[in-house]
């Protein structure tokens, strides 16, 4: 038996004897994927959205914002529409320390991409989070989901590089898109280098505004990098 055969038996036994459980309901999770058929299924996903920031609507192209003023993004990829209970299985992963909630969004989101993305990156950036906020959760969660899809879609993941210099106010709490601007105006610095990938994709748990893509796209993109996506577990709609 060669060592890839053995690997496989050994995991596929490994979930026989352990299967997962449910994050939402309790019941047998699928394999490694900690989520039953049934709530998989009834997840809000993303059908129609504009193509480039992800905005709810009837048909997917560019939405009338993107026409007038195209963001430094080419592209957006979201899963799910933020809404119960993918809102409450993010909420868990961020400020309840529920950190297995990270490896099934980050499956859900690189199955997705297989079929959303045209081109693959040279590199994903989860966003970073600024240090007082990371030292207090212990952990970044756009990094863990990034983790998943950069080693499911074997992409490399770029770990350093890129600062969250302002403990800017959560999105979520700011009610204007130009409230949501001037919060993350000048957020991240970045370091030298970044052009050497021609194209990066942007990973974060939720967008929101698209603010924070647009910023850290915009500092990637005046560091030479020729094209930046943005992939979300969640779009707020």
């Amino acid at each position: 038996m060669t060592t890839s055969l053995l690997n496989n038996w050994i995991k596929n036994s490994h979930n026989y004897l352990f299967p997962t459980a449910c994050l939402l309901c309790g019941a047998v999770g699928q394999g490694t994927l900690n989520l039953c058929h049934g709530c998989c299924a009834n997840l809000p996903r993303v059908e129609q959205a504009c193509v480039r920031c992800a905005a709810a609507l009837p048909q997917s192209h560019l939405c009338p914002d993107c026409q007038r003023n195209p963001p430094s993004f080419e592209k957006t990829c979201a899963l799910f529409w933020y809404r119960p209970p993918v809102s409450d299985l993010i909420q868990r992963l961020k400020f309840q320390g529920a950190l297995a909630v990270a490896p099934a969004l980050g499956l859900l989101l690189a199955r997705r991409l297989t079929d959303c993305i045209d081109a693959y990156p040279d590199a994903l950036l989860p966003v970073p989070l600024h240090r007082s906020r990371l030292r207090s959760r212990g952990y970044n969660q756009a990094l863990e989901i990034a983790r998943i899809v950069s080693k499911q879609l074997a992409i490399p993941l770029l770990m350093s590089g890129v600062e969250r210099v302002r403990a800017t106010a959560p999105q979520s709490t700011l009610r204007t898109h130009q409230g949501r601007q001037r919060n993350m105006r000048n957020a991240f610095r970045l370091e030298c280098g970044f052009g050497e990938a021609a194209h990066i994709a942007i990973v974060d748990d939720v967008m929101t505004s698209g603010a924070t893509a647009q910023v850290l796209a915009s500092a990637l993109r005046q560091q030479g990098v020729a094209r930046v996506d943005v992939w979300v577990c969640a779009r707020a709609c």
